[in-house]
């Protein structure tokens, strides 16, 4: 007599068959790319055999030449120092970075090399080298890392310390967004910076904002500054801090709902070599986005801030995520709540525009309407860049591996980047660096990068008015 099986364990066995045939053909896609008899693999190790003391020792014994490395790498693509634009300020007074600081290769020229073809560009070897993909300080250990003035100001408010014992942070403060960002909210434009000055954080979100937002708000605002686990600060062996962390909170990268340029690898490619690198990307205007993510495409700042506390904070690995300590947020509360709090956080005011984000020719200089003219004309900038907020919600793939051959810099393979998100350029002159991975460290960094990947040719005037212009917007 045959033994009956339930329908609802057929669905358990046929999943189970599906999974570890999946499985076995990843294991043996794996087995195609071993290398010197290792064989790659997704996951992270979930047992640490080794000590935490030794750990510590080791990684704090290799942290100077690491660092020595990158800062190599930093001075042979570009210009480091400070040289600000006169004038020319972010929201709360920071200077703006002024000039190309990408290097150019030996004997070329900026009109020379966008008079090549990328074919050409290609055979010579003349991609500049600041226009490669910028690896992350130590690439394949990659993680959570912040700046010092941010560490600083943390540890002051919180007793928290972000200090990782192998690593600091790279780029030079000057190229980084002010610290603390202003705040502005969508539904008090009236009250225009409401950040008083200050880094909000669980010890003063409170009286900042209490009589400024509904109940709900509030609530999602102490969670996006609440600490949670994460896979560099936690209390496990294998984290990076040296005593056991409560974690890191989201307004640890988007520090005051815009950004520090933190740093980290994203989480969603594999393998380590080709994670790139991330800009931590402003949170002003997420209202108007459609897009989350500089790949991942999520379609809703829900779906971006669940992803973030599941998955992102572990580097994608939900075993290593269960191991550390997951936050898992309800999605029809705290989820949300989080969510209507990002959605208050506007761009900074921009006075020379009008409604209908152009300038207003009574209030723009000569150059930043030669600028627009180029933005919309000759530049095709708005091809991708559509006004009021110059973004699309689209992305797209400018295939700078039209102009190198692959090649190894410290740990990340620069080879194809794939689509981007179109950001919005709204307040840009807030938000260096620039492109997703922050290899560009200025607006005219950037606007030298699209002359020459899209081809368009623009002459030293263009390009100096069509700088002018995005930093009106």
């Amino acid at each position: 007599m045959k033994r009956k099986i339930k329908r609802g364990t057929w669905t358990l066995l046929a999943l189970f068959g599906t999974l570890f045939g999946a499985s076995l053909v990843l294991g043996m896609a794996s087995g195609t790319e071993e290398k010197a008899g290792k064989k790659r693999s997704s996951y992270a190790p979930v047992v640490i055999t080794e000590d935490f003391s030794s750990i510590m020792t080791r990684m704090k014994a290799a942290k100077p030449e690491i660092m020595k490395r990158q800062e190599d790498l930093l001075a042979l693509r570009y210009d480091l120092g400070n040289h600000p634009a006169q004038g020319v300020a972010m929201s709360r007074g920071k200077p703006v970075q002024e000039g190309v600081r990408v290097k150019l290769p030996a004997g070329q020229t900026w009109e020379q090399l966008a008079a090549l073809t990328p074919e050409q560009i290609k055979e010579k070897d003349l991609f500049p080298p600041g226009f490669f993909p910028l690896p992350h300080p130590n690439h394949p250990e990659g993680g959570m890392l912040f700046p010092k003035f941010h560490i600083n100001e943390i540890k002051k408010q919180t007793g928290r310390d972000l200090t990782r014992f192998d690593l600091d942070f790279d780029l030079p403060d000057h190229f980084l967004p002010e610290f603390p960002p202003a705040i502005y909210l969508t539904t008090r434009p009236d009250l225009g910076d409401v950040s008083q000055g200050q880094l909000v954080t669980i010890m003063n979100h409170q009286d900042l904002f209490n009589g400024i937002l509904n109940p709900k708000q509030l609530e999602g605002l102490r969670l996006l500054v609440t600490p949670f686990m994460q896979q560099q600060f936690n209390q496990t062996d294998d984290r990076r801090s040296e005593l056991p962390s409560q974690g890191v909170s989201c307004f640890d990268c988007h520090a005051n709902g815009h950004t520090n340029a933190g740093t980290h690898l994203v989480g969603d490619i594999r393998p380590q070599e080709f994670r790139h690198r991330l800009d931590t990307p402003s949170l002003r205007g997420v209202n108007i986005q459609r897009l989350f993510g500089s790949q991942r495409a999520l379609k809703s700042v829900e779906d971006f801030t669940e992803f973030e506390q599941r998955a992102a904070y572990f580097d994608g690995d939900p075993v290593i995520a269960t191991k550390k300590g997951v936050n898992i947020l309800e999605r029809g509360s705290q989820v949300h709540f989080m969510a209507e709090f990002q959605a208050l956080l506007d761009f900074p005011p921009a006075p020379k525009l009008d409604l209908f984000g152009r300038l207003d020719p009574q209030k723009a200089t000569e150059e930043e309407l030669k600028g627009q003219d180029i933005f919309f004309g000759k530049g095709r900038c708005a091809a991708c860049h559509t006004p009021p907020y110059y973004t699309d919600n689209l992305m797209h793939n400018m295939k700078t591996e039209r102009f190198y051959k692959p090649k190894m810099i410290n740990g990340r393979l620069a080879s194809a980047d794939g689509p981007i998100k179109t950001f919005p350029l709204r307040g840009i002159k807030d938000s260096p660096p620039y492109l997703h991975d922050g290899r560009l460290l200025t607006l005219e960094d950037t606007v030298e990068f699209f002359n020459l990947v899209t081809g368009i040719k623009l002459n030293d005037q263009e390009k100096k008015a069509l700088t002018a212009f995005m930093r009106a917007l």
